[in-house]
């Protein structure tokens, strides 16, 4: 059992704003990926590794009232677009604050949170999510 958590505690974009420059175009892309969308076959084998600050703004924002599963306990709950300051947009949970606080353009940074649960005594789940900063 710990060398499974062990091997995925090393695993680095797992727990790290970890995404991919084109090394052509310069484009960012959160979660990396191994060829650039706009330059498609010519950037193969030049994308490159890269740390990302995890800090971005809010585009937009919704307020989820009725979820499936096991998430049905958090309702409810504020899921938003968020623009990381290196250029990707990703959706995320903003966390730690009420929803009248929230305002298109205010500043948030990305935590690493408990996401779910498989089952009372499962596996739980951790990503991403986003407080005010």
């Amino acid at each position: 059992m710990m060398a499974g958590a062990r091997y995925w505690r090393e695993i680095q974009p797992r727990y790290n704003f970890i995404g991919d420059r084109c090394g052509i175009c310069g484009k960012v892309y959160f979660p990396g990926r191994l060829i650039c969308p706009t330059c498609h076959r010519e950037s193969l084998g030049k994308m490159e590794r890269k740390k990302l600050t995890g800090k971005g703004e809010l585009v937009s924002f919704t307020v989820v009232h009725e979820a499936p599963g096991n998430l049905e306990k958090q309702v409810p709950y504020m899921l938003a677009i968020i623009q990381l300051e290196e250029g990707p947009r990703l959706t995320a949970q903003v966390i730690d604050c009420e929803v009248c606080d929230l305002k298109i353009g205010m500043k948030v940074r990305g935590v690493f949170r408990k996401i779910g649960q498989e089952g009372d005594a499962g596996v739980l789940n951790y990503g991403f999510k986003f407080v005010p900063v």
